[in-house]
């Protein structure tokens, strides 16, 4: 993967009944998500804007501007300019439906 995949521009929504191991689900905002007091999310646009969404006070979300960039193969990094620790993920998965991903470091 030299580019990251097209479907991974978009808001993704954190589907923690989904996770397995130490892979993390997220799926579309518009997705049918079972109740949950909060859910966290993250955005990725194409000109290597990030946007983290932490759970912040009463479970709402937050939002956290970064960057992102294309690591190596499958990892992309992840920089928020001392705004909270960089970091890096594996994407295991990623398409219109899902984006299963791998934390590596942070």
């Amino acid at each position: 993967m030299r580019e990251p995949p097209s479907g991974l521009f978009r808001s993704w929504v954190h589907s923690y009944e989904e996770d397995h191991e130490d892979v993390r689900v997220y799926r579309p905002e518009d997705h049918p998500f079972p109740p949950a007091r909060g859910r966290r999310g993250m955005e990725f646009v194409p000109d290597g804007t990030f946007v983290d969404h932490p759970l912040g006070r009463g479970d709402a979300p937050d939002a956290v501007p970064g960057r992102w960039r294309l690591a190596s193969e499958r990892h992309i990094a992840l920089t928020f300019g001392g705004a909270r620790p960089d970091r890096e993920l594996e994407i295991l998965r990623c398409d219109e439906d899902v984006l299963h991903v791998r934390r590596l470091t942070g």
